[in-house]
């Protein structure tokens, strides 16, 4: 999982399960290969019992025979993750939203309603 800020994770896991912009879909090793469009919300690891969560959003999930990758244009530990953190990300996002027009519009609205999922859900 690579953001524009660092490569966050790198090694073999049981499953990934990652917010698809088309609806949210499970990997395993040997998946048949596809790329995704990702929309804000929780990416799960699974491995051996242990599972990780990371806050995304935006980005591509390229499933290959090698492999899974994900290219985040933002990704963080869920650990990091506060209510804070989200009031002020859905407030930043709610005044983009009303500054935007166009198609654009629409990216930004689909980032406003997974960031209001994960604050429901935190």
């Amino acid at each position: 999982m690579v953001s524009p800020e660092a490569e966050l994770f790198s090694g073999p896991v049981d499953q990934v399960d990652v917010p698809g912009a088309e609806g949210d879909f499970g990997v395993f090793a040997d998946h048949a290969p596809f790329m995704a469009a990702i929309r804000t919300g929780a990416i799960t690891m699974y491995d051996e019992g242990t599972e990780t969560k990371y806050l995304i959003q935006g980005g591509f999930a390229d499933v290959t025979p090698d492999g899974l990758t994900v290219l985040a244009e933002l990704a963080t530990p869920m650990a990091n993750v506060d209510a804070a953190w989200l009031a002020a990300e859905i407030k930043k996002t709610e005044a983009h939203l009303e500054a935007t027009e166009g198609d654009a519009k629409l990216d930004i609205a689909q980032n406003l309603d997974g960031l209001r999922l994960l604050a429901e859900n935190l």
